[in-house]
């Protein structure tokens, strides 16, 4: 006698494209809908280009500081700067979906968990961009020149963008990891105030305490300030710029690991 099992049949998985462009859909429709909070963050740059600048405007006639004036010399540090504060508030959003129980919902979800943590993290690099392009203009306003033109400009959004892909990417798995505003809020504190002020965003490495300038050299921050800066005065190296790129990319392709691995870990312990 013979026993007929019916065969099993595996859920429907959603195309990665379609579920990363649903996650897309949902986290720019709950952007859109709060979209103070994009321009308001844009009050930060705006004081330190229209205030910070002023104040500390004659540092750029210092011998050896090497620019035109330290409005154009800051611009590019405090694009990199608005990113990267943006980026590492990232992971609050998937704090709230714990919290709300919106992300047991996904994990039930039979779509890709690279899909869910892309499509979240594409809202952010468009919302980086559109931030990164209102402080240059910020910048031109207060006095910033960029004879680099079209490709600088170009050269400063692509550094941006890399930049702030690591560290939205960087707060999503810390998210994942701590499950805590607080203690989200406390950690990214503790690394995005030592890596603003040990980089090159608004003083000029030869004018740097020497051990400040050697650790500089190893900051994403001061490679992203470096790329946009010679991109925007006309001046980039192709050298220098491509193998900095490259640094960002391999970084942010890292913290993009980084957040899979937290969520997987995250999936395991519901």
């Amino acid at each position: 006698m013979t026993t007929a099992y019916a065969p099993v049949r595996e859920l429907p998985t959603a195309g990665w494209l379609l579920a990363a462009g649903q996650i897309f859909r949902r986290w720019m429709m709950n952007t859109l809908r709060e979209s103070w909070g994009v321009f308001a963050a844009l009050l930060q740059p705006i004081v330190w280009i229209l205030l910070f600048g002023q104040v500390f405007k004659s540092v750029g006639e210092i011998p050896g500081f090497g620019a035109a004036n330290y409005i154009t010399f800051l611009a590019p540090g405090v694009l990199m700067m608005t990113v990267l504060y943006s980026g590492v508030w990232a992971g609050t959003g998937y704090i709230e979906d714990i919290d709300n129980g919106v992300m047991n919902q996904l994990l039930t979800a039979p779509v890709s968990r690279s899909a869910i943590v892309a499509g979240q993290l594409l809202v952010q690099l468009v919302i980086g961009l559109v931030q990164s392009a209102l402080v240059l203009v910020i910048g031109f306003a207060g006095g910033a020149r960029y004879p680099g033109g079209v490709v600088g400009i170009l050269l400063a959004l692509a550094a941006a963008t890399l930049l702030a892909a690591t560290f939205c990417a960087g707060s999503v798995a810390l998210a994942l990891t701590t499950r805590s505003q607080i203690a989200l809020i406390g950690m990214s504190q503790l690394i995005i105030l030592p890596m603003t002020f040990l980089s090159s965003g608004m003083m000029a490495t030869a004018l740097m305490p020497g051990w400040v300038r050697t650790i500089s050299k190893f900051n994403p921050v001061t490679w992203a300030v470096d790329i946009g800066r010679s991109g925007l005065a006309g001046t980039a190296d192709a050298g220098s710029v491509a193998a900095h790129l490259g640094y960002l990319t391999a970084l942010a392709a890292l913290a993009f690991w980084w957040a899979l691995s937290a969520f997987r870990n995250y999936q395991r312990s519901q």
